[in-house]
């Protein structure tokens, strides 16, 4: 099972404290932000950490191809700005210095733009970046507010149109927000074949939702605790033409009071305890908060 969840990158500790945590998870990938989604400031990678991570990685058989590294928040292909294609630039070379070959992008919102001025936008704007020797996915979007990537149509058009290849990470809260619907995962898994290619799957997010299908508001909740449920994501997890693909948790963090502070928790030990278990727990969240008291 090639499973694990987003885990931090700091600055002492950079890959080395990413890797530890994912293995204190009991996971077999994982994924990371190279800094702050949602701003420029970077640390220059420490390429003596990288290495050393590398060394427990391989002792842990963590298999470098199955991690991932997600793309800020910050970048919007389909804006008419520069802003976006430089430091999409500035991240894929750190991509590439961290020895990392996938990096989940989202695609963009469209804004005060229509959706074919948007989509145009970001396949201009991917061109503009050009191939690098990582492989960029485009990420399926839920369609909340102006996002792009809501379709499989959507993304099969920017695929057809960049210069070079692409693949795609699906999220499973995301396409249930988007309206398809998850209790017959073969028949959506056959309709992104057909229109988009399994060949550009390579990574999978796994989260639940707060939400209903095809309401557009892209809320993840803790594995079996939102509308998708458990069954349903043990058969998208466990399906045997994903066998091969990392499965990334971005499920919330729990909160625990204490001493009228309120602190956040990650549930990924006990969520991918639950996977490899195949058995939910009901008890989730309170086993969450008894284990970090």
């Amino acid at each position: 099972m090639i499973i694990g969840s987003h885990v931090s990158f700091k600055k002492d500790t950079q890959l080395v404290g990413s890797v530890n945590e994912a293995l204190g998870y009991g996971s077999t990938t994982f994924m990371f932000y190279t800094g702050a989604p949602q701003n420029t400031s970077r640390q220059p990678i420490n390429d003596d950490l990288t290495k050393e991570a590398m060394e427990i990685m391989k002792k842990n058989n963590i298999d470098i191809n199955n991690v991932v590294v997600h793309a800020p928040y910050i970048i919007n292909l389909a804006s008419n700005n520069d802003f976006a294609v430089t430091f999409l630039k500035e991240e894929l070379k750190r991509v590439e210095q961290l020895g990392m070959t996938k990096l989940v992008l989202h695609p963009g919102s469209s804004v005060k733009l229509s959706k074919e001025e948007g989509i145009k936008n970001i396949i201009d704007n991917l061109n503009k970046v050009g191939k690098s020797n990582v492989l960029i996915l485009l990420e399926t979007m839920a369609g909340k507010g102006t996002e792009l990537g809501k379709t499989f149509e959507e993304i099969k058009e920017i695929i057809d149109n960049v210069d070079y290849p692409l693949g795609v990470c699906l999220d499973t809260c995301h396409i249930n927000d988007a309206g398809y619907d998850l209790n017959n995962f073969d028949e959506v898994l056959d309709l992104f074949d057909k229109i988009i290619g399994l060949k550009h799957l390579k990574c999978v997010h796994v989260n639940d939702s707060k939400n209903l299908i095809n309401t557009h508001k892209d809320r993840h909740e803790n594995i079996g605790y939102g509308t998708i449920g458990f069954d349903n994501l043990i058969k998208i997890i466990y399906h045997e033409k994903l066998k091969n693909i990392p499965k990334i948790l971005e499920t919330p963090y729990v909160s625990i009071s204490d001493d009228s502070k309120e602190r956040m928790y990650p549930p990924y030990k006990f969520e991918i305890e639950m996977i490899l278990n195949k058995k939910f727990n009901k008890n989730l969240i309170n086993d969450i908060r008894n284990y970090y008291k």
